[in-house]
């Protein structure tokens, strides 16, 4: 079985101006230039709502196989989502650090970038990619 999220031709720019509120807006404008710049990626699409960064190939021992975004988000309605790493060094240490959020396995939520500390975030989303980028060669 494969992942149903996958990249598409879709733009980033068009899915950003639908973005319901100028806050949600501003933030997906400063997630997008910090990912670009730490993942050395262009923005693109994933599915109808998620912003990813670089491809990777997975296959589980349980025999899934596909593919995804090295790092992403999706400026949801209520909570900004933030795809990251599950398991790397340094994660909970971050976490405690970051400020206001919730977490699922491999999910970071945010309702908005002035609840946490930017440069906790930023180590956060650094320390994701490595962890990726060291156990996943680039698609």
């Amino acid at each position: 079985m494969a992942n149903k999220t996958v990249e598409t031709n879709a733009h980033v720019d068009d899915f950003l101006a639908r973005v319901e509120t100028p806050e949600k807006r501003g933030d997906a404008a400063v997630l997008t230039e910090m990912l670009t710049r730490l993942s050395g990626e262009p923005a693109r699409m994933w599915g109808a709502s998620i912003i990813g960064f670089g491809a990777y190939h997975y296959t589980y021992e349980s025999g899934r196989t596909g593919s995804a975004c090295r790092i992403g988000f999706s400026p949801r309605k209520g909570k900004t989502v933030i795809y990251l790493a599950d398991g790397f060094a340094r994660r909970d240490v971050l976490l405690s650090a970051l400020g206001k959020h919730k977490t699922g396995k491999a999910c970071l939520y945010i309702t908005r970038l002035s609840d946490v500390d930017l440069a906790v975030l930023e180590k956060l989303c650094a320390a994701s990619l490595e962890y990726i980028n060291a156990r996943y060669p680039a698609v």
